[in-house]
């Protein structure tokens, strides 16, 4: 009897420390699966901070590369801009270019100075010889003296002035080789010229039928000698909107 007491006894004791070896397992499972759990949930949400991150970086991006692209292809405001005037002049003895630079500095405008490739000398100049250089050049229409340099972007201007000094009644043949060179189309053309009597004439006519597309004001002949208010009376009678 007491054998089989100490036997069901001794299983008892088996079963118990079995059931405790079991609730212990189960009980230590859940521990050793959280690491791995955990670690993934790291891994999504840094994920989800970095396209966050990216998103956030992105949008602050887009807007200003939206902003300097609208910026390249937003062409200035016409007003902003204003009237760009150019006076151009031949001046073989620096009478015109006086008059030139009284235009330029009351206009606020670029001024640009028509040099021949072989400048002209006295001996030039003498309309008394017939055989002297201006002589043989104003007797020949089709003559076109050699320019040194270019208007850079002629295109730019709304409005341009050009002078030149009387020779046998007409331009200088070099005034026409400089209208020759450029696209007028859709400006304003103001000539003037200087004498020692003579007046503007078939001058300026006749240098309107180099160009196309131009609109050509009546010429006029000044002093010299004129001062600059004397001159920016003519312009400002123009009636011409220089703009600011």
């Amino acid at each position: 009897m007491k054998k089989v007491i100490t036997v069901l006894i001794s299983l008892l004791m088996i079963l118990s420390l079995a059931a405790c070896g079991n609730s212990a397992s189960q009980t230590g499972q859940p521990s050793t699966e959280e690491k791995p759990m955990e670690s993934i949930a790291d891994n999504v949400g840094s994920v989800e901070s970095g396209t966050s991150v990216e998103n956030t970086e992105a949008a602050g991006k887009q807007p200003e590369e939206t902003e300097a692209s609208g910026n390249a292809d937003i062409p200035e405001d016409p007003e902003e801009q204003g009237t760009k005037v150019l006076v151009a002049y031949f001046s073989a003895t620096n009478t015109t270019q006086g008059i030139a630079e009284h235009i330029a500095n009351g206009l606020n405008a670029d001024i640009y100075e028509i040099v021949p490739k072989e400048p002209y000398t006295d001996a030039d100049l003498d309309y008394n010889d017939n055989n002297s250089r201006t002589t043989i050049e104003m007797n020949d229409p089709d003559a076109r003296p050699a320019i040194i340099g270019s208007v850079e972007d002629m295109e730019q201007y709304d409005i341009v002035f050009i002078g030149y000094p009387i020779w046998w009644g007409e331009a200088p043949r070099i005034v026409g080789t400089f209208v020759e060179s450029y696209d007028f189309s859709g400006k304003t053309i103001v000539p003037f010229c200087t004498s020692g009597g003579s007046g503007v004439g078939s001058s300026a006519t006749n240098l309107e039928q180099l160009t196309d597309g131009a609109e050509w004001l009546p010429g006029k002949r000044l002093n010299g000698s004129d001062s600059q208010d004397t001159v920016m009376e003519w312009v400002n009678g123009l009636g011409l909107d220089f703009g600011a």
